[in-house]
This record gives C-alpha cells, structure tokens and sequence, in this order.
C-alpha cells in the first residue's frame, strides 16, 4: 500500500472513502506494559535521544492494537537543549534550571543547526520507516508559545501566568522569542519529513490560556507561518490545540488540513465551524477507564454526531493516560474500523 492510499492520509486530505482511521495521542505510553518493560531500563531523555528505542516504543501500540498512524516519540521541549536551556525531567514533568527571566535571557538563547544537534530525530523517523515502511508516520513539534510558555515558567503550570506576564511586560523581547522559535521549529518540522515523516503536527497544548486577541498574535501567526514554510513539503499539517472553543474562527484561516479537536467541545460542532478541514478527535481520555461496553457507545455517539466521516481521523480529545485498561483501547480501536468498513 502506498501512503497516499492509507486511511489517515487520505482523511487528512477529505477524501478518505474507507475504513475510519484511528490513532491515540501519547499512544507509545505509560498504560502499556512493554514500554513499561523498555523505561525501566532507561530515563526519559535517554529514551528521546535513542534511535533503536524510539523505533521499538512507536512500534509497540501500532501493533498491538492495528493503528492507522504511527507518531514519533519525542518531547516537545527537546530542541530547547541546544538552545543552552538545562532541562529535566525529575518526577515526570519538566523543569528548566536556567528560565527565560528578562529580555537578555532571549538574547542569550544560541541559534543552532537541527541536523547537527539533533540527529537521534532524524535517525530515529529513519528507523521507525524501515520497520514500518506501510505504516505513516506522523513527526510533531509545540507551537512556539507552548516552547515559551515552558522556557519563561521554567516549568508546567495551569496558566503559565509568569509566561503571560513577560509576554506583556517585554513586547519587543516577546516578539524576538516567538521568531526565534519559530524559526527553529519550521527547520525542525523540516528535517522530520525529510527523514521519512509522512506527516507533521504542531501541539499548540498552551495557547488556550490565552485571550483571543493574544491567541491570534502569539499562536495562530506564528503557527500559521511554519506551515506556510513547509508548505512546498506537500504533507499534510495538523494542528492541535488544547481547548480549541473560543478560537475556532481564528483557526479555519490558518493554512493546515487537520485541525485536532479536544474533549470540551463537540467534534459535530467543531466539524461544522471548519468545513475545509479535516477534523481529529476527540473521545475524553478519561472515559476509557468506562466498561469496554459503554466505550463503544461513547465511540459510535462521536461517530455517528459528524456528518462528513471522509475528512475524519478519530483520536482521544488529549493524551491517554498511565493505567488505562488495554480492553478499552482496543474497543475504540475495533469500533471505529467497524463503523463503515
């Protein structure tokens, strides 16, 4: 099968007449045993910055449950390092020793060479294609308010006050940072697909702590001009953001052909307001942990809400969560393939 053939890229591009496609945000994860078995072994960063075991998690959940796509595992915060940023991940979530606290910390921020600093990427996509070759794969990276939202707060947060607060405080350092970042991101996007991602996404997992104004200035520009750069790529480009709602009229404008969808809002709804796109979503992780049974309702109430099911890729509305049941997954897995095959 080609890739132009696969149910996700055809759904990418509105004109998938088969099976629906499925895949699972964080789906080479914490609620599976056999990437249990390989993160006992290794830390996380270990993890992201070894090409043969990031091959072996992205493979594991594409095989265990027959999804649609793989996704590269990684972190978003990954091309800060170069950057001279001191990143860790002591309990899980990310900390950042040396934050961005005044403009002459973003002037101090180092310009760098993806291909050269961040080879175990590229080497990793090549590894996953030959195991995978049938299989597309989906390369991702944050949006650049997401990477400043961590490098200004130094860490996770609700609202990334601090990070809202400089953005205000210092326009013109703001406006640097988000360029910056931008720029590295479009290069980073870049050297994925040509490695062998089929496809990219761009996780704008903060911007919804914005207000609409700051959303369009800070999220939907930027975003908006690194899939303009990787336009000539011809991938298709998705995006992702967490709490979606209030910007949905700002997002149909931006040049990408997936928008994925979280939980908060009804995918038929978001569907509608983004007729030119195709949508991804948006089953609430936290329902998995439902009887396999009332899964499968809660699967075929989102499938049978949306009116077009050839631009659809089904996914959960966020990242799966540590010990959700296995009978879950594949009861999403199976009603979804069944729904119109």
């Amino acid at each position: 099968m080609g890739m132009s053939e696969s149910p996700y890229i055809k759904a990418c591009y509105g004109r998938n007449q088969g099976r629906i496609p499925v895949w699972i945000m964080r789906q080479a994860g914490r609620y599976l045993p056999e990437y249990r078995a390989v993160r006992e072994k290794v830390s996380f960063l270990e993890l992201c910055k070894s090409p043969e075991l990031i091959a072996e998690v992205v493979r594991q959940p594409v095989e265990r449950f027959g999804l649609d796509a793989a996704i590269l595992f990684s972190d978003i915060l990954i091309l800060l390092e170069p950057m001279g940023i001191a990143l860790s991940f002591p309990d899980g979530g990310p900390k950042i020793a040396n934050p961005v606290n005044s403009p002459d910390d973003v002037r101090r921020l180092k310009n760098y060479d993806v291909a050269a600093a961040l080879p175990f990427v590229a080497e990793g996509i090549r590894q996953i294609k030959r195991r995978m070759p049938d299989t597309p794969l989906i390369g991702f990276a944050g949006s650049p308010f997401t990477l400043a939202c961590y490098l200004i707060q130094g860490k996770g947060s609700k609202d990334f006050d601090l990070a809202k607060r400089f953005m205000h405080e210092y326009p013109a350092a703001a406006e640097e940072l988000i360029t910056f970042l931008s720029d590295i991101t479009a290069k980073y996007l870049e050297l994925q697909i040509d490695a062998g991602a089929d496809s990219v996404q761009i996780f704008e997992s903060w911007g919804g702590v914005l207000s609409k104004d700051d959303f369009c200035d800070w999220s939907a520009r930027p975003v908006n001009e690194i899939f303009g750069r990787l336009k000539h790529k011809r991938v298709p480009r998705a995006l992702f953001v967490n709490n979606v709602a209030p910007y949905l009229d700002v997002i149909g404008d931006i040049d990408c052909e997936v928008v994925g969808v979280d939980y908060r809002i009804d995918l038929a709804q978001a569907a509608a307001a983004l007729p030119h796109k195709a949508v991804q979503g948006n089953l609430d992780p936290s329902a998995l942990f439902e009887s396999p049974d009332r899964v499968r309702e809660r699967t075929i109430q989102i499938l049978d809400a949306v009116e077009n099911h050839d631009n659809l890729i089904f996914n959960l509305g966020h990242g799966i969560q540590p010990h959700t049941p296995i009978a879950s997954v594949e009861a999403v897995v199976e009603t979804v393939h069944g729904f119109r095959s």
